[in-house]
């Protein structure tokens, strides 16, 4: 398999270019190798190429990677993360196809125009330590944002939006056509302005006048103390950008808290096994579990008599209670009774006395000799 080029080389820039004309490049390379507006049948292709050098050198650390070690993830790595597999949100190209399909240069490819962003989706895996205090979690996504160059109007220096001429700022062109029935007036938006009713004399280069361009983003979410899976957190303004600075939509986080190896969570609960003797279940005991919380101990006083499955509990000692000010569930810890599978001489006999003392019957073991009680010792060292 041939070698993959320098992504320097597919962007067609310096290896000293700043991320603004990185940008740039990517940007005015992809309009002419998108899929949806190339007619080249080996578009899809090249611009995956172009998408990957440009999620490498878009990304500081990967940039970093790559310059130093030729790959994104390091002397370690193997390069490439697709960005379609980021978090399960819109990858590039689904960004791409809205772009081209709000207006930009594409001829047959232009529909109406939605002005007011779209809501996006991502997902988000925290654990159940971070559930517990709540934390703050980066995530990288792809997105149409507000262009940096017009700050969102569409605008170029100078340029000015003006009535369209063709449908006279109605945004609709209406057409009549003669059938047998007569004449058959019908409205359609209007192809110069994509139903806007104005048009721009000069628009911007870096969004062909749209206000947005499509974005790798990187945006810091808070996620609150007591969060539980399928929780949704809606984050304002961060989907996707409007059309010539309409309202953005919303970015709306799913969380997903992964399992933990001692806690199951009920609820705000937090439930787990401890084990004891059968002396102890007898007789009572205090057993000490390490909390969720850093540096916690919970302590479960076990009463005498318990019996094999009983839970015992320890309040505000689970998940913090979310709006519950400063309130915890409950720590849960489900007993388990264990039974030795080998008994010392002295500790048979001492529960063969109890159980007589109690008229419970019992096998009795034949008395060991002096040889058998070697082997066991020998037995016991080695095991």
């Amino acid at each position: 398999m041939a070698d993959k080029r320098d992504y320097y080389e597919v962007l067609g820039v310096d290896r000293d270019a700043d991320q603004r004309t990185i940008k740039r490049a990517f940007l005015k390379k992809a309009r002419k190798v998108h899929p949806d507006v190339s007619d080249d049948p080996n578009a899809e292709e090249k611009f995956k190429e172009l998408n990957e050098a440009y999620s490498v050198l878009s990304d500081e650390q990967k940039r970093a990677n790559y310059d130093r070690f030729g790959t994104a993830d390091g002397p370690m790595g193997s390069g490439y993360v697709d960005l379609n597999d980021i978090f399960g949100g819109m990858g590039m190209d689904d960004i791409f196809s809205s772009f081209f399909g709000g207006g930009a240069a594409g001829g047959g490819h232009r529909r109406q125009v939605r002005r007011q962003g779209r809501d996006m989706a991502v997902s988000l895996s925290v654990t159940l330590e971070e559930a517990a205090l709540g934390c703050t979690k980066t995530i990288s996504y792809d997105r149409l944002a507000p262009c940096e160059d017009c700050h969102g109007t569409g605008l170029a220096e100078g340029a000015q939006e003006q009535e369209c001429p063709r449908c006279h700022g109605t945004g609709f062109v209406t057409t009549v056509q003669r059938s047998i029935f007569g004449q058959v007036q019908s409205s359609a938006p209007c192809p110069e302005c994509d139903g806007e009713g104005t048009v721009i004399d000069h628009p911007c280069d870096m969004c062909d006048g749209q206000g947005r361009t499509p974005s790798h983003e990187k945006l810091d979410v808070q996620i609150p103390a007591g969060i539980s899976s399928g929780r949704q957190l809606r984050v304002r303004g961060y989907g996707e950008a409007g059309y010539r600075g309409a309202e953005a939509g919303d970015l709306i986080v799913t969380v997903a808290v992964e399992e933990h190896p001692r806690f199951h969570r009920m609820g705000d609960d937090l439930t787990c096994e401890v084990s004891i003797s059968m002396v102890q279940a007898a007789l009572g005991c205090t057993v000490e579990v390490e909390g969720i919380m850093p540096d916690e101990v919970i302590t479960f006083e076990i009463p005498a008599g318990t019996q094999f499955g009983d839970t015992v509990t320890v309040d505000e000692k689970g998940m913090p209670r979310i709006g519950g000010g400063g309130s915890r569930g409950r720590a849960v810890a489900q007993v388990r009774v264990t039974v030795p599978r080998k008994l010392s001489q002295e500790s048979r006999e001492l529960l063969e006395r109890y159980a007589e003392a109690n008229g419970e019957s019992f096998t009795v073991a034949p008395r060991k000799t002096v040889g058998d009680r070697i082997r066991d010792a020998i037995d016991d060292i080695l095991d």
